[in-house]
């Protein structure tokens, strides 16, 4: 069963140190610039997605993730905003 890598990537940080997230499949990874952060997402997205299909829990996995398997491929699922939300930290 293949799966298209179709997914929204969120990066933070700056200075030394570069945090990447996969949405919806929740994979994160870093780098020290951008860049790497985003090549080193991309590999652990494709890591994360070749164990699941070892494992047998790939159809598992995604469907919990919201996609959705169509006519012999996968469909990530539509998103419906990208909101940022503050919490309030005392000093």
């Amino acid at each position: 069963m293949d799966a298209d890598r179709l997914y929204g990537a969120d990066l933070a940080g700056r200075g030394a140190q570069y945090v990447a997230q996969a949405m919806p499949v929740d994979v994160v990874s870093a780098g020290s610039t951008p860049d790497q952060a985003r090549a080193a997402l991309e590999e652990a997205v494709g890591l994360f997605l070749s164990t699941a299909q070892e494992m047998g829990t790939l159809r598992e996995v995604l469907e919990e993730c919201a996609y959705e398997y169509h006519e012999g491929c996968w469909r990530a699922p539509k998103w419906i905003s990208v909101e940022r939300h503050f919490a309030q930290l005392s000093a």
